[in-house]
């Protein structure tokens, strides 16, 4: 973070119009760093600090003088995380600014809602058959949906994605498997839903309409044709997924229960 003044006490600095930059002496008093926040906003309509991404007391003394997380700047004296206050943000006293405080800086977990949806024909296949989707930016196939969207329901996102990916309009039936995803090829960890869509002749898929920048194929495959064309871990999911069926929502990690 920028450097405190001569003193050692906060320093504040405008940055630009408006806008003020704050900075402090390691283990500096919470309530000191919160009082200058608070005078610099009369002059200013937002204070900001930036913290380095290392440094813990710093940004945990960040937060509790009442400025909200907003992010990370990337390779500036190493990485920065940037705190802010805003002239108009709730005060921390009021539950909505405290709640907002908290909520800028605890984690987030990524959710995906995925559909799986199967045909009439399993007596013939000896088995369940699932669609499952190529994909353009990927070389294994996987079930249909998608990310959900911050404030979006995982069963909102999951009719949405493939309404948007395969033009159907499918609803969601109950959730059959929870799958907690670790981090993976530069991806952060996440949450995988997977909801029953249902069984469907055969023909459904001559009424698909491919989202072109997204899905090249589908196809409903047998369990082994799901082991051949996608990547392991979505394997396991769809099997512990179709296990599942009936028998009520059931847990998994990478698709291991």
């Amino acid at each position: 973070m920028s450097e405190p003044s001569a003193s050692g006490a906060p320093r504040v600095t405008p940055v630009d119009d408006g806008i003020a930059r704050i900075a402090w002496v390691p283990g500096e008093n919470v309530d000191v760093v919160r009082r200058e926040v608070a005078a610099a906003l009369v002059d200013h309509a937002r204070v900001e600090a930036l913290v380095d991404a290392d440094d813990t007391d710093a940004q945990r003394t960040a937060t509790w003088s009442g400025m909200r997380r907003e992010g990370v700047m990337r390779g500036v004296d190493g990485d920065r995380v940037v705190y802010a206050r805003l002239a108009t943000d709730t005060p921390v006293h009021e539950p909505g600014g405290f709640r907002a405080l908290l909520n800028s800086f605890l984690p987030r977990k990524r959710g995906i809602g995925q559909m799986l949806l199967r045909d009439t024909t399993a007596a013939e296949a000896g088995g369940p058959r699932v669609l499952l989707c190529q994909l353009t930016y990927k070389t294994d196939w996987d079930l249909p949906g998608g990310v959900v969207e911050v404030g979006e329901s995982p069963r909102d996102a999951v009719v949405r994605e493939v309404e948007e990916e395969l033009g159907l309009v499918v609803p969601a039936g109950p959730l059959l498997l929870t799958d907690w995803l670790p981090p993976w090829g530069g991806w952060d960890d996440a949450l995988c839903l997977v909801f029953d869509g249902g069984v469907h002749d055969p023909s459904v898929t001559d009424r698909v309409v491919m989202q072109a920048r997204e899905i090249k194929d589908v196809a409903f495959c047998t369990l082994d044709e799901v082991d051949e064309r996608a990547a392991d871990f979505t394997a396991r999911r769809v099997r512990a997924a179709v296990a599942a069926l009936g028998s009520g929502a059931a847990y998994t990690e990478s698709g291991r229960a």
